[in-house]
């Protein structure tokens, strides 16, 4: 997808605020009994327009949580917000799961399920209605959220990309 390499961002020096969204036990059995492990799915973000997500998979939670967040740092993208909110209507897809977010005014505030959530507020979006349909994997829906809010473009990506001036993007 074009608009998400364009998005990039490099955690270098940015403030980034990290939070768990879910923390799975995973057993596997061998010849000589359970062998228990914990996979980590990490949302981090600046909470002004940049998120990541990422998964870290290590014997014990803490380290798993680390790893985690170490691996969302490298999967930041830049989102545009609009006064506290998504410029427009967007769906996004991963796997099974699908997402829809719409803008809201403000004093609605984050109108969305825990793992959307989490995305949502690292990063920094105060008033949407968002929904999740299809599947509530944690994993895909945090991935559909990232791929919708990805999408997202501002009148003034709009105006260059169609070679137009921001008056007309409005006026028509």
């Amino acid at each position: 997808m074009a608009a998400k390499t364009v998005n990039r961002v490099k955690s270098a020096d940015i403030e980034l605020k990290d939070k768990l969204v879910s923390v799975n036990r995973v057993t596997k059995v061998t010849k000589g009994g359970r062998t228990f492990s914990f996979s980590a799915i990490v949302v981090v973000g600046d909470e002004n327009g940049i998120v990541g997500h990422g998964l870290g998979k290590a014997k014990e939670v803490t380290e798993a949580i680390t790893k985690g967040i170490d691996d969302a740092k490298k999967n930041l993208i830049r989102v545009p917000i609009l006064r506290g909110t998504v410029p427009h209507s967007q769906k996004g897809k991963f796997g099974g799961a699908e997402v829809l977010l719409k803008p809201a005014s403000e004093g609605t505030g984050v109108i969305a399920g825990g793992a959307m959530r989490a995305v949502l507020e690292s990063v920094g979006i105060h008033n949407v209605l968002a929904k999740s349909q299809g599947s509530s994997n944690p994993h895909n829906v945090v991935k559909a959220t990232i791929v919708a809010l990805a999408q997202m473009r501002d009148a003034v990506a709009v105006a260059k990309q169609r070679g137009i001036t921001l008056n007309q993007v409005f006026n028509g």
